[in-house]
C-alpha cells in the first residue's frame, strides 16, 4: 500500500517504435491497447504531479532498437514532454546504470509505477532492479506487453509474470486501480 505523501515516479520501459511497427519483428500482442493504457497512466501521473521517466533500450547496430534506427525512438503516441527524462540502457535492467537510481533518489522518489515492454525481459529485469535498489514498486498489470513465445500466449506470460512480480514484493494493480489509489 502506498503512504500519503509518498513521492512517486511513473516509469515507462522500452515503448519504442520498433516494438510495435512490425518492421524487424511482429508488433507486441495488443500493442494498441498497451499504448492506450500507457497514455492513460502518463496523463494520470502528470495530473497528480508525479514524475514521468522514460527508459529506452539501445540495441546493437542493425537491430530494430539500435540508436538511430527507425525503431529506436520512443513511440510518439506517448507524448513525452521535454522536461521528462529519458534514460538509455543496453541490457534488460534499467538500473544497470547508476544514473537512474541517483536521479530518482535526488528527487525523493520512494515508489515506482512501472509499465512497458517486454514483460518477460526488460520489465522483469527492471522490476527486480528497482526492488534491489530499495524502491517500492507497483506494476501496472494490464500495461506491459510481450509476444507469444515458447508455447505460451502473451496473455499467459503476462499473467505468470504478474504473479512473479507480486511474489518478489511488488504491488500488482490494474491501470484503473492505480489511478484510484495512488
Amino acid at each position: 500500500m502506498t503512504r500519503i505523501g509518498e513521492r512517486i515516479a511513473l516509469m515507462v520501459v522500452d515503448l519504442q517504435i520498433g516494438m510495435m511497427d512490425g518492421v524487424k519483428f511482429p508488433p507486441l500482442v495488443e500493442h494498441q491497447a498497451l499504448l492506450a493504457k500507457a497514455k492513460a497512466l502518463i496523463a494520470w501521473a502528470r495530473g497528480c504531479g508525479h514524475l514521468v521517466v522514460f527508459i529506452r533500450h539501445d540495441g546493437q547496430s542493425a537491430e530494430a532498437l539500435a540508436p538511430g534506427a527507425t525503431g529506436w525512438p520512443l513511440h510518439p503516441a506517448l507524448g513525452r514532454r521535454e522536461d521528462e527524462p529519458v534514460f538509455s540502457k543496453s541490457v534488460g535492467d534499467a538500473f544497470s546504470e547508476s544514473q537512474l537510481a541517483r536521479w530518482l533518489r535526488s528527487r525523493g522518489v520512494e515508489r515506482l509505477v512501472l509499465l512497458g515492454a517486454q514483460t518477460d525481459q526488460c520489465v522483469r529485469e527492471t522490476v527486480n532492479g528497482a526492488l534491489a535498489n530499495g524502491f517500492a514498486v507497483t506494476v501496472a498489470s494490464d500495461a506491459h506487453g510481450t509476444w507469444d513465445w515458447a508455447g505460451e500466449t502473451a496473455a499467459q506470460i503476462i499473467k505468470r509474470h504478474n504473479a512473479l512480480y507480486a511474489a518478489a514484493g511488488a504491488l500488482v494493480m490494474s491501470t484503473d486501480e492505480i489511478a484510484a489509489r495512488h
